[in-house]
């Protein structure tokens, strides 16, 4: 054997089972010049737009709450 097998079959051997498997499940198919099925989203959370969204409607609200507070206090106590 050249050294060359030799290290790639060392380093077959450190590998679990399971990697083997999961490195043969991509390399296989790519090998043989077939893509390797695509990884399904995960889509559970809010797009990054509604987010923002949502952030914004909440930062307009407290701002409101503040400024209607302070103009209140202002009002209550300004002499007259």
């Amino acid at each position: 054997m050249t050294r060359h097998s030799q290290t790639a079959q060392q380093t077959l051997q450190r590998v679990t089972r399971s990697r083997q498997a999961g490195l043969m499940a991509f390399l296989l198919p790519v090998l043989s010049g077939l893509r390797p099925p695509a990884r399904r989203r995960d889509e559970r959370g809010l797009s990054q737009s509604t987010e923002n969204a949502i952030l914004l409607v909440g930062a307009v609200a407290v701002a409101t709450i503040v400024i209607t507070a302070v103009t209140a206090y202002v009002n209550l106590h300004m002499p007259r």
